[in-house]
């Protein structure tokens, strides 16, 4: 009996030990608090491109007038204006102009100015926005060019987005020894591509 009495404390203490391990166990093993899960939504829209254009003075510019003994005429043409709607990367465009002969009366050889006695430059920009190089063809009179054919006028390169630019060219009319009086009419032709 003695054995038994000195045994069962043991017996409690071991069982009282061995429920506060499992209790501590039991608190140990526990999950944590959960975390927070979080999810994205894809998000996408479409930025679509406009387009490019020209405009020019209106439809009759009066260059003014000059005496036969003169030899030329020489004007400014008015504002021209790119406008770049395209929004690219990298994007270019150029300007050209041209002229076509300039006529009074009938056209007769008398009447008509060639295209080929009528110079163009462009003369620097006089407004431009956006981000890229917008440059004159011919900065100054010393750089006119014919424009009996197709010539540069002004480009844009390296461009960013949308972009415009402004100019002011003058035009000079060389007017042959042979050319009677009259008012002369001819086109003037600017594009951009």
């Amino acid at each position: 009996m003695e054995s038994d009495q000195k045994g069962a404390p043991m017996r409690t203490l071991r069982a009282g030990l061995t429920a506060l391990v499992g209790a501590t166990l039991v608190l140990v093993a526990l999950p944590g608090i959960a975390s927070a899960a979080t999810t994205g939504t894809t998000t996408t829209f479409t930025l679509t491109g406009g387009s490019i254009s020209i405009t020019v003075p209106s439809t009759t510019v009066n260059l003014g007038s000059v005496s036969v003994a003169a030899g030329s005429i020489t004007a400014q043409l008015g504002t021209v204006t790119v406008n770049d709607g395209r929004g690219l990367l990298n994007g270019s465009w150029t300007s050209t102009v041209s002229s076509s002969h300039f006529t009074t009366g009938g056209g007769t050889a008398a009447e008509t100015i060639n295209a080929t006695g009528v110079s163009y430059w462009s003369g620097a920009a006089t407004a431009t926005s956006g981000v890229g190089t917008l440059l004159g063809s011919q900065l100054t009179s010393g750089a006119a060019v014919v424009i009996n054919a197709a010539q540069t006028a002004f480009t844009g390169g390296s461009l960013i987005g949308n972009n415009s630019a402004s100019w002011n060219p003058t035009m000079v009319v060389t007017i042959p020894a042979a050319a009677v009086v009259g008012t002369y009419t001819g086109t003037v032709t600017h594009t951009v591509a």
